[in-house]
């Protein structure tokens, strides 16, 4: 399964791409991939990583999504189990106009547009707003969906409920041998993140010597290939931590670390908190919110 460019066209009579996917279906194709469009993505709920450029996280409860062009990513909900809906909306820069976000009302919409090409993440009301507005758009006329999505941009960009995601990615214009490289690389990770990675295997996998293929992935993610595996493994104990019934040690094993202590060292440098401290306050978040549903029933 090689990377490649995803080629996007809308449908007739419209100047953007909208799909509805339910569960059991996956919107995003399970490969390394990108295009030059723009991507919104709604999942309903649910847990999983989102993987896009150089930036490996976990997702709690669904998640909305805005990636600029040419970001390369894995889809999201491939080992997504649960029931969901995923809507993807998908549109070049100009799918307005030329020149439509040069003109003064356009200015907040324009640099949402800007923000994306790093990733963006929204959380909290504007998560669960945006999603019915996307799920609506599927019964709507071509018109009103293109009004829709406007506004919808309009709430995205005046929002302050999102996280940057790929804050230090690496250049993403990557060459067409670059893509089939990384693919093979992620794919590695992805299938042997549980068990015994090794540099030998992977390097040999891509025709390069170990200190040739240390070089090549370090600049081309800023980051080392072990630092890269042991951060998917800790998106993996993420969520593995989510379920209740699994000690901190079984979520350490499961996710490929065989010691303990070199797990909540990991865990830390990336999350920036202990695995216990994790787990606390993603139960005192859950408290929170539930909270809020009850007030707001």
């Amino acid at each position: 399964m090689k990377a490649a460019l995803e080629r996007i066209e809308p449908g007739f009579g419209t100047s953007f791409l909208y799909r509805k996917f339910e569960s059991g279906i996956t919107a995003n194709v399970p490969m390394w991939h990108f295009h030059p469009e723009y991507e919104i993505v709604f999942i309903s709920g649910g847990k999983g990583k989102r993987h896009i450029g150089n930036h490996l996280s976990f997702y709690e409860d669904g998640d909305l999504i805005f990636l600029g062009p040419n970001l390369p990513h894995l889809g999201f909900t491939e080992e997504l189990p649960e029931k969901h809906v995923e809507i993807v909306v998908q549109m070049k820069e100009e799918f307005l106009g030329r020149d439509f976000l040069q003109i003064p009302e356009m200015f907040a919409i324009k640099q949402v547009f800007e923000r994306a090409k790093l990733g963006l993440s929204f959380s909290g009301k504007i998560k669960q707003e945006v999603g019915k507005r996307l799920v609506a758009m599927g019964e709507m006329s071509a018109f009103d969906r293109l009004i829709h999505l406007v506004q919808i941009l309009n709430q995205l960009a005046e929002s302050e409920e999102y996280t940057i995601l790929n804050a230090d990615s690496f250049p993403v214009e990557v060459n067409a041998q670059d893509q089939e490289r990384m693919q093979k690389i992620y794919e590695y990770v992805q299938f042997n993140f549980q068990g015994n990675i090794q540099l030998e295997v992977i390097a040999k996998e891509i025709n390069m010597t170990i200190p040739a293929f240390c070089r090549y992935f370090k600049k081309l993610t800023q980051k080392t290939f072990i630092q890269f595996a042991n951060e998917y493994r800790v998106a993996h104990a993420c969520r593995l931590l989510a379920e209740d019934d699994l000690s901190i040690a079984n979520a350490s094993y499961e996710s490929g670390f065989n010691n303990l202590s070199h797990f909540n060292k990991q865990f830390r440098a990336v999350t920036g908190l202990s695995p216990r401290d994790y787990r606390k306050n993603r139960k005192k978040l859950i408290k929170v919110d539930n909270n809020i549903a009850s007030m707001e029933d």
